[in-house]
């Protein structure tokens, strides 16, 4: 079992920044992909980010292209999401995720193929 802890979420303004981290710890190298998501009120949750873990290999929903970035440090097992020129739109909770699936451009954000879950962190944006 993995067990994954985020951090770093808050309130910005618009045009701002944050640095989302997710320590992992427990069985970590079952796991193939790790990915952000997110959720705002009355909305489902969405993909937001994944990565290979072994490659390196980014994926990126269309409304985060070029403002978010999904990096990885193996040795020290954390995930992180930048997010750079935040809008009101990305208010939600985000939460990370690790995946036991080999997945790819078609279905990194699908929720059903990620199997840990963290406790989400807040992230705000205000116009």
């Amino acid at each position: 079992q993995v067990q994954l802890v985020e951090s770093g979420g808050g309130s910005v303004q618009a045009g701002g920044s944050l640095r989302l981290s997710c320590a992992a710890s427990g069985y970590t190298y079952s796991s193939y992909f790790m990915g952000w998501f997110r959720q705002a009120p009355g909305k489902e949750r969405e993909g937001v980010a994944a990565i290979n873990i072994s490659s390196g290999t980014p994926y990126y929903a269309d409304s985060v292209k070029g403002r978010f970035t999904i990096s990885r440090d193996t040795a020290k097992n954390t995930l992180y999401l930048q997010m750079n020129s935040l809008k009101p739109e990305d208010t939600a909770m985000y939460y990370c995720a690790a995946s036991r699936v080999w997945l790819d451009g078609g279905s990194w954000s699908m929720v059903n193929y990620y199997n840990n879950w963290g406790q989400g962190t807040q992230v705000t944006v205000s116009s």
